[in-house]
């Protein structure tokens, strides 16, 4: 079989239809690129007017996943406004302290800020605070007052010295009476000393602790924390004027107060930062990336004309694909913001192919036309077939459950078929209207690549050995290879907003974030808190409810009757006689004598003083340390009147921005359920789920959609990497027709991907979310490759039968280049400060160039061998 006939035998499919279509073109060029730029033109028109920006975590989640129903469900009634929270450390309690309460006077006067709180004030309640007292606790009350019912009644002399010595002669060694000569030493020394404090005070004293204002404090006070919201917190707008705002003011009140560092962390800000640093990364690296594909692009080519001529098509192809995005997605995500950087990297490929085919095909055409169809007959099918593997490979993404992922696939697989469509129109009436009027003369050479691996084939079995020897070591680094679930591993280094958040983590005694199960009633919510304060990764429960307790009739009754004998107190209470100096001595001595046969010494001391003290200094004394006692008794008294209202505490006195984070749209109670571990810990957060999740299976939190979110993501990757590989598999078939020819042209892509894996284990290079969308890519980067090595091969022929097949300059040129830009382009994000885009940069660099030297050294040795290569 001769050439030209092996060559008719294997011409794709697409050759013809791709001949008529440039035909087209170069008879109306103008027409042609009129039309592109209008429409162009068209595409940035409506972007600017529909594409928006969404900046939530929240917008990457599948709605309709069982997890994430969870999380609308709590949103629906609790709102969707995560808490802002300004970060304070200093030195000492107090000037934290200080610092909050100025910063929260400063934003409460801010319109755009709500529901601030700087600590939990339960003022309101303290009135009530007798509510909080079971029945035995109030029946103990009562027991105290009708001991001295005598008192309420007006008689305070009973709490003078001569009533209280009175039963001291009868009283037991138990009774605390005995303990009043004791105390009289304190007192006749020229001290105070007080009665016994009674129980009761005791436990008013904790109850008033319970009660107090308590500030947000953490690492023994060193740490405050101020909580808000952004009014209207589900515009993005909103959010993007605010957060600068919030952090001027800030800074302002932290510049009054040299003590302190403020700073601020919270959903909201990790998101704003996330998404302000992406965004500014990736334009910076579209810039950078544009600039370098076409610097290589034009020292590839020896010129500056035809390549600045291959980035105008690939420039309309970003233009419609900004169009095309508007109208089918209508927004970018955190993820799919990152197609400008894809489509310069991927869609250029497409310009090189062409061009390198062109130049070699202008050669030997005097005429450009017939050189443009020409290069669109032998190149276009492949630049089409490796298009679409690459397109599908991001399409098949679509299929996934992660939204986010199947966002981004749709974006860039869209935007790689227009790209495409861009090279074989855009590019061949930009090169007709370049070149008709030219002089045929010799055309700047194309970098001699070819040559290069035309040397290496010259050793075929030493240079396979080597490369499938270095493949198998660095195969073995996949044992290394890890997956990192660390979402704040992809935010830039040095950020405030994360370091605060890491800083809260490692100074609290539990996790920062926490899970959150809604009960519709009070009874349950105490029940289900038991149960989840039972777990061992549980480290504590928050609520409201507990604060406004539901009292027993019991517990009211005894409240009114406290109240009623509390309601007549005096201002002070009135001066108590003093017992005469003689009769005390006389009394202290009869009862020392009664009670033992010898009196201690430290007593005698004390009477012997006590003879000696003038009587003004005796009245004084003793009169001093009774109204002491009487005055610490009207306080006790006037706390608990304090203490008894009637009216039960109710939700509307515990502080509004408290309520408004504990109790839903609808009544119920919200549940707070902190773990102890730090929730980025995959091991320890998968614990803590199944444990929190065997109590109430419909909870939510950050935690929950942290740990599920990021397993459907990586499953989501891994599954769109399966669908990509069929379906790129169907297109190849359909393309070469022999399923040998097919397995050949994946060569590059498995080999490729063995390596990176390896290589990235080795290097202790994890993946995570952002760089998993390496799978896709790399299929659809060493596919192409594969697909322009295999057609350059059948182009050739009878090469293929005699096993003499040697890669032609224009596809080895062609591939080195596209190589070098998407590395260029890919590259790029290695500048970024966030680090999911730099290490998306990083991998792809890899792994394009381990598919680079599997399509150019290995494939074209294997293609070179007659039993490999012949039909």
């Amino acid at each position: 079989m001769s050439t030209d006939e092996t060559a008719r035998k294997h011409a794709p499919l697409l050759a013809r239809p791709l001949g008529t279509l440039t035909r087209g073109v170069v008879k109306a060029p103008v027409l042609v690129l009129v039309a592109g730029l209008s429409l162009a033109v068209l595409c940035i028109g409506v972007a600017i007017l529909g594409l928006e920006l969404r900046t939530s975590r929240l917008d990457l989640l599948n709605p309709n996943s069982a997890f994430n129903r969870r999380w609308l469900a709590y949103l629906d009634e609790f709102g969707n406004a995560d808490d802002i929270v300004v970060v304070i450390n200093g030195e000492s309690q107090q000037a934290v302290v200080v610092a909050m309460d100025e910063l929260t006077e400063v934003l409460q006067a801010r319109l755009e800020f709500v529901s601030i709180m700087q600590k939990v004030d339960l003022s309101a309640l303290r009135p009530k605070g007798l509510h909080y007292l079971s029945v035995d606790e109030l029946q103990q009350v009562e027991r105290f007052l009708a001991e001295f019912q005598p008192v309420l009644d007006g008689d305070w002399n009973r709490l003078s010295l001569a009533n209280a010595l009175a039963p001291a002669k009868e009283a037991s060694t138990e009774n605390p009476s005995i303990s009043i000569q004791t105390r009289l030493l304190t007192v006749l020394s020229g001290g105070t000393a007080e009665v016994e404090q009674p129980r009761v005070a005791a436990e008013l004293a904790q109850l008033e602790d319970r009660l107090a204002s308590q500030y947000l404090l953490l690492n023994g006070g060193r740490t405050g924390v101020v909580l808000l919201r952004l009014a209207n917190a589900e515009s993005p707008t909103r959010l993007k004027l605010a957060i600068p705002k919030l952090r001027s003011q800030i800074e302002a009140v932290r510049s009054r107060h040299p003590r302190v560092t403020m700073g601020l962390t919270g959903m909201p800000v990790l998101e704003f930062d996330e998404m302000s640093s992406s965004q500014r990364d990736s334009l910076r690296a579209s810039m950078l990336s544009l600039l370098g594909v076409s610097c290589v692009f034009i020292a590839g080519f020896g010129g500056l004309r035809r390549p600045l001529l291959a980035v105008a098509a690939l420039l309309m192809g970003i233009a419609w694909s900004m169009g095309y995005i508007t109208l089918v997605v209508g927004h970018l995500n955190i993820l799919s913001i990152a197609f400008g950087v894809i489509l310069i990297g991927l869609g250029i490929d497409f310009g090189i192919h062409y061009l390198a085919r062109y130049l070699e095909d202008r050669e030997q055409m005097p005429e450009t036309d017939a050189a443009l169809i020409e290069t669109a007959q032998s190149v276009g099918p492949g630049i089409v077939t490796g298009g679409l593997t690459t397109a599908l490979a991001f399409f098949m993404a679509g299929l996934t459950e992660f939204k986010g992922i199947a966002e981004l696939g749709i974006v860039a697989g869209g935007g790689i078929v227009l790209c495409v469509i861009a090279a074989l129109t855009m590019l061949p009436a930009l090169l007709h209207l370049s070149d008709q009027r030219l002089a045929l003369t010799r055309q700047p050479p194309v970098l001699p690549f070819g040559a290069l691996c035309r040397w290496t084939a010259q050793h075929p079995r030493r240079v396979l050995g080597i490369l499938l020897l270095v493949t198998i070591v660095l195969g073995t680094g996949i044992t290394r290879l890890r997956y990192d679930h660390n979402l704040l591993n992809l935010q830039p280094k040095n950020q405030q907003s994360v370091d605060l958040e890491r800083q809260l983590a490692a100074t609290s005694e539990r996790s920062v974030w926490y899970a959150v199960s809604m009960c519709k009633s009070h009874g349950e919510l105490l029940a289900r808190k038991a149960k989840f304060d039972a777990l061992a990764s549980v480290v504590a429960t928050e609520e409201i409810a507990s604060l406004v307790p539901a009292t027993s009739s019991g517990q009211r009754e005894a409240i009114a009757r406290i109240a009623k004998l509390l309601s007549a107190l005096p201002d002070q209470p009135p001066l108590l006689s003093v017992i005469d100096q003689e009769r005390l001595v006389w009394g202290l001595a009869g009862a020392e004598d009664g009670g033992a046969p010898t009196m201690k010494p430290e007593l005698r001391q004390a009477l012997d003083e006590l003879r000696r003290l003038p009587p003004s200094e005796y009245f004084a004394r003793i009169s001093r340390w009774q109204q002491t006692n009487a005055g610490q008794l009207l306080d006790t008294f006037r706390q608990l009147r304090s203490m008894a209202s009637p009216e039960p505490p109710l939700m509307g006195d515990l502080p509004e921005p408290l309520v408004q984070r504990y109790i839903g749209m609808t009544g119920q109670h919200l549940l707070k359920v902190y773990g102890q571990s730090d929730i980025w810990n995959m091991e320890a957060l998968q614990q803590f789920v199944r444990d929190v999740e065997s109590v109430d299976p419909r909870i939510t939190g950050h935690p929950i959609q942290t740990f599920y979110a990021s397993s459907q993501m990586q499953r989501s990757y891994i599954h769109a990497a399966i669908y990509a590989l069929l379906a790129v598999a169907i297109v190849l078939v359909l393309d070469l027709r022999t399923i040998k020819h097919s397995l050949l042209a994946s060569l590059p892509m498995g080999l490729g991907l063995v390596q990176l894996l390896g290589l990235l284990g080795w290097l202790d290079i994890p993946l995570n979310p952002a760089n998993m969308i390496v799978l896709p890519l790399i299929m659809g980067i060493g596919i192409d490759d594969g697909v322009h090595v295999l057609h350059d091969a059948l182009r050739q022929g009878s090469s293929l039968r005699n096993g003499s097949y040697q890669i032609s300059n224009a596809t080895a040129s062609a591939i080195f280049l596209t190589s070098a830009t998407t590395m260029i382009g890919f590259g790029s994000m290695m500048i970024a400060s966030h680090q999911g885009l730099r290490s998306l940069g990083q991998v792809l660099t890899l792994g394009v160039f381990c598919c680079l030297v599997s399509s150019v050294l290995i494939l074209p040795i294997l293609l070179g061998n007659r039993r490999l290569s012949s039909d």
